[in-house]
């Protein structure tokens, strides 16, 4: 009963995080970036810097909101064909490792570099102070998450065992992050997530590093603003995917003084306008003239 309440919990935070903001999604069928620029969910960080900078540059172009999902296969589309497109992007990604993309300069800086935090609730430390050590020394570098991201991509085996068998080749890793630390004795540590690769991803690294360190790990996927909104309320423990000082700012201005920030998980992230390598222009400020 207590799973299944849990379980009511979130989906109508999610519901509730989704509702107001995004509208029935239309099918985008013209993705030419002199008209519109291709983004992602309207509850996220990355689209509200988006907003803001179709604002602050001016630009006559439309930010359609849609899905992570359908940014990445219209960006496939267009790069096949070698047409022009602009979408809002993130680092780390598999997309760059797949496709020759750049990030547009920023002038105004709106977007920028990013590092990911890992944030708790209020009382975790001091409830269960093994978990949240073992949350606490999490780290690790882009170069590891886009290994990671690498196999996901593929879609040959499922997150589960990718994060396993990341660990099996990284023991140094898993060492440093739970060497000396108590074992959980099957206590329950509840994560959230959002759904971008990368943040799914060390979700579910993390959470396995938990998992064989003797605890029971729940995930749940959330959007940022009901993320923000179970640890406020003590209904989850952490999130390991909080990106500072921009994309997450919204929500930790809001939330911020109820929950605790344990520090970056993760430094060298950015956010941004993409486009393809072969478009010939290079600033946010080039897409008024194209």
């Amino acid at each position: 009963m207590k799973y299944r309440k849990l379980w009511l919990l979130f989906a109508a935070l999610f519901l509730w995080g989704c509702a107001p903001q995004a509208p029935e999604e239309e099918e985008i069928t013209d993705y030419n970036p002199k008209n519109v620029i291709i983004g992602i969910e309207p509850g996220s960080g990355v689209f509200h810097s988006a907003r803001e900078a179709v604002e602050a540059y001016d630009l006559p172009q439309t930010l359609h909101s849609g899905s992570s999902a359908v940014m990445t296969q219209l960006l496939s589309d267009a790069y096949k064909k070698k047409e022009p497109i602009v979408v809002t992007g993130w680092a780390p990604h598999w997309k760059f490792v797949n496709m020759d993309l750049k990030f547009l300069d920023d002038p105004k800086n709106i977007f920028g570099e990013e590092r990911i935090h890992t944030f708790s609730r209020k009382g975790f430390r001091e409830d269960d102070p093994d978990a949240a050590e073992i949350l606490d020394r999490f780290y690790w570098t882009i170069d590891e998450l886009q290994e990671v991201l690498a196999e996901v991509n593929a879609g040959e085996k499922d997150i589960e065992e990718i994060a396993s068998g990341w660990l099996d080749r990284n023991p140094e890793r898993l060492r440093e992050w739970t060497e000396g630390v108590p074992k959980g004795d099957g206590r329950t540590v509840t994560l959230t997530h959002v759904m971008w690769d990368s943040e799914y991803a060390s979700t579910y690294v993390i959470g396995e590093a938990l998992r064989r360190h003797g605890f029971t790990v729940r995930m749940i996927a959330v959007e940022a603003g009901p993320s923000f909104i179970a640890l406020e309320n003590g209904d989850a423990d952490a999130t390991v995917c909080v990106w500072l000082p921009n994309s997450s700012a919204f929500y930790v201005k809001k939330h911020g003084k109820n929950v605790v920030d344990m520090g970056p998980n993760l430094e060298g992230a950015r956010t941004g306008l993409v486009v393809p390598a072969y478009m010939d222009i290079d600033s946010i400020e080039d897409l008024k003239n194209l």
